[in-house]
């Protein structure tokens, strides 16, 4: 790819831990050159950035944690007060270590760190960008899409890119949120956990090798009654979530709605379809109210 004329890219969004470090490789064999310095993220907490940088930049140590584990005291705030980089990356999530320095004080160690020829990633980086005097060379938002860019002198800028992405993160979290109602109405009835597939704007598809027995129209019914009763979501752990007061396996516990009565527009498509490349049946479902007739004629 010619990076002198790449504007920018865009990926749905997935749902799992495995996939977002899958594709957080991929951005990073397609995107990022040896000499590129600094690389901002920009993202709702929970979206997926810090498993993005786990597949872009494997083996770093990230200094926030999703268990609570952090690295202290900051690596490049530390470098940085001792006049010496040791590192070739440092890792700074600017909401984080907020609580821990002031603002200025992190963007003088990461332009510093840059200017001495070693690599950042920033997550939140919108935070400090009003601050910051050095240019990001590749920018990545995750919202519902991962917006991939190699900002320009005129753009696009952090603020723009955290303008899509948080407007956007709403759809993510009720397709997610509404993919596991379907799957617990389907597996009730029977049926394993099907293989999950996120190839469709606003929504989900479940994929099954052989074509089910079950009434789509009745599952369809059984998840909305879910969402009508406004049952709690809460996160478990790294592999499971609470509906109500049932426990559930997830693969992307942190991208839900807070409870299932914030689903709007839930709609599940009333026919199978049938992958030609796998000869799998396809089941969407999809979520809000901005649908478009396009949209729709693609399922």
């Amino acid at each position: 790819m010619m990076m002198d004329s790449f504007a920018h890219s865009v990926y749905y969004a997935p749902r799992g831990k495995d996939r977002l470090i899958f594709l957080g490789s991929n951005i990073s064999q397609n995107y990022l050159n040896a000499n590129d310095k600094l690389i901002g993220l920009v993202g709702e907490a929970g979206a997926g950035k810090s498993l993005l940088v786990k597949g872009m930049f494997p083996g770093l140590i990230l200094t926030n944690d999703d268990q609570g584990i952090n690295t202290r005291p900051l690596p490049v705030l530390s470098d940085y007060e001792e006049g010496k980089f040791y590192s070739h990356t440092y890792h700074v999530d600017i909401r984080f270590e907020t609580a821990f320095a002031q603002p200025w004080e992190l963007v003088e160690a990461i332009e510093k760190a840059v200017l001495k020829g070693r690599r950042v990633i920033v997550e939140h980086f919108d935070l400090i960008e009003s601050y910051i005097n050095v240019s990001p060379e590749v920018l990545v938002g995750i919202g519902e899409e991962v917006l991939v860019t190699r900002p320009g002198v005129f753009g696009p800028h952090a603020h723009e890119i955290k303008k899509i992405v948080f407007k956007s993160i709403k759809y993510r979290r009720m397709a997610h949120t509404a993919e596991d109602l379907t799957t617990m109405a389907i597996e009730k009835r029977g049926y394993m956990r099907p293989p999950l597939h996120s190839d469709v704007k606003s929504g989900f598809v479940l994929q099954f090798k052989e074509k089910p027995d079950f009434s789509i129209r009745d599952i369809a019914e059984e998840v909305g009654e879910m969402i009508t009763k406004d049952l709690k979501i809460r996160y478990m752990d790294d592999e499971h979530i609470k509906i109500g007061e049932k426990r559930c396996i997830c693969t992307g516990p942190r991208i839900h709605v807070n409870s299932t009565g914030e689903i709007d527009g839930f709609q599940l498509i009333d026919e199978y379809k049938i992958d030609p490349r796998t000869g799998f049946y396809l089941l969407a479902g999809l979520v809000g109210n901005e649908r478009s007739q396009f949209q729709l004629s693609r399922l």
